[in-house]
């Protein structure tokens, strides 16, 4: 299926020399039936020595293994933290499956016929997007906790959006113009997410094409990093920096001791100054926040009456050991209440599109639980810490 004409470079397709070869840098959307056909003639036409592609070995994998979710467990998800990292990326992926069902065609099936066709033209296939995982982390990391909750909500908003966009509204998204102005707006409205979401992952793309083999390679992203890539020195990039996940802030760490500490150390002034009386009105003022709270979201997320409960109580004691969270400990028991099945995660794709999937789906029904409770029992704790220093200063 060779190109009647040859390519020719415009508003999302760059063609330009690094280092004597010849690189083509195709921009595509990601929900889009013209840019498969387009990656496909592309590489036929140009019949590169190498196809990049903007996937990282967990995505390529998402994308041709369908089998993937049978294999994932639920417990060791819960157990590592990594539920509100699944979350995200589950609330990402609905959102994309969302808009390619509406336009028939499968999220980041350009990225796959790309590959395929490079296997056709006998290309070396070069993966150059960041782990996902490690940019999902970066992004967090980058982000403070009030933030974390807009940026959220902003995820969660856009899964269950009704918002009708066509064709011809994805592709006139890949015009220079237009994305320029997107980009522009989201760096405005949250830098912190755009460096480690766009602009690490252009400079990351840009040095693996700078590293890849051949004389000439054809490399197909998401049209939204076209502008800042080309403005990527390559050869300058260091990408195993762009690799490290940061560590967790010092000082976040003894925060973490420093308020249970705190919090002791105050329930110790209670009961030596006023015999007793002002330790019942700070137990109470940490123990009330901290139960009803995790409680009444482990309730909204709708969670089994055991976990309910399970959180009212363990709340306000796991609040005070930063190794154990209450989301942990009801996420698990509700892991094993519901004992959620391969079909269960079979489903995951589908259901994950509403609300109603959402709840009725046991896999996520279980992070929704484990995520709820952590959300419960964090704001607790922070409402009954200021309580509890309230009283303490007024003792």
């Amino acid at each position: 299926m060779a190109c009647s004409m040859p390519v020719e470079a415009n508003d999302h397709i760059k063609i330009f020399e690094l280092d004597g070869r010849t690189i083509y840098l195709v921009g595509t959307a990601h929900v889009s039936d013209k840019s498969v056909t387009e990656v496909q003639e592309i590489i036929e036409e140009v019949k590169p020595d190498t196809v990049c592609v903007e996937l990282c070995a967990t995505r390529y994998q998402a994308l041709t293994d369908e089998d993937r979710w049978k294999r994932l467990d639920i417990f060791d998800v819960i157990r590592q933290g990594k539920t509100l990292l699944l979350l995200a990326n589950l609330a990402l992926s609905a959102y994309q499956r969302r808009l390619g069902a509406k336009l028939g065609v499968d999220p980041g099936a350009e990225l796959l016929a790309g590959a395929k066709k490079a296997e056709e033209v006998g290309a070396h296939l070069e993966l150059i997007d960041r782990n996902i995982q490690t940019t999902l982390k970066r992004t967090w990391a980058n982000v403070g906790f009030l933030q974390k909750m807009r940026l959220l909500s902003m995820i969660v908003g856009s899964t269950f959006t009704r918002e009708e966009i066509d064709a011809e509204t994805i592709e006139s998204l890949k015009g220079q113009a237009q994305l320029s102005e997107m980009l522009s707006e989201f760096a405005t409205y949250m830098p912190e997410v755009k460096e480690p979401l766009i602009d690490e992952r252009d400079r990351y793309m840009m040095s693996k094409i700078h590293g890849s083999e051949g004389d000439t390679v054809v490399a197909v992203v998401g049209a939204a990093h076209v502008p800042g890539m080309m403005q990527v020195d390559a050869a300058s990039v260091d990408s195993d920096a762009l690799d490290v996940i940061p560590p967790k802030g010092r000082w976040l760490s003894l925060l973490k001791w420093v308020i249970p500490s705190l919090i002791l150390a105050l329930f110790a002034v209670g009961w030596s100054k006023h015999e007793g009386q002002t330790l019942e009105q700070m137990l109470l003022a940490w123990v009330l926040p901290n139960a009803v709270l995790c409680g009444l979201l482990t309730a909204i997320a709708g969670g089994k009456l055991l976990s309910i409960l399970t959180g009212f109580v363990c709340s306000p004691i796991t609040s005070l050991n930063p190794a154990l969270g209450a989301g942990m400990v009801v996420g698990l028991l509700e892991a094993w209440l519901r004992k959620p099945t391969v079909a269960d995660a079979q489903r995951i794709n589908d259901d994950i599109a509403t609300f109603a999937g959402l709840y009725r789906n046991s896999f996520t029904r279980v992070l929704l639980v484990a995520f709820m409770a952590t959300l419960g029992s964090a704001l607790g704790a922070w409402v009954g810490a200021a309580w509890v220093v309230w009283l303490g200063l007024g003792a």
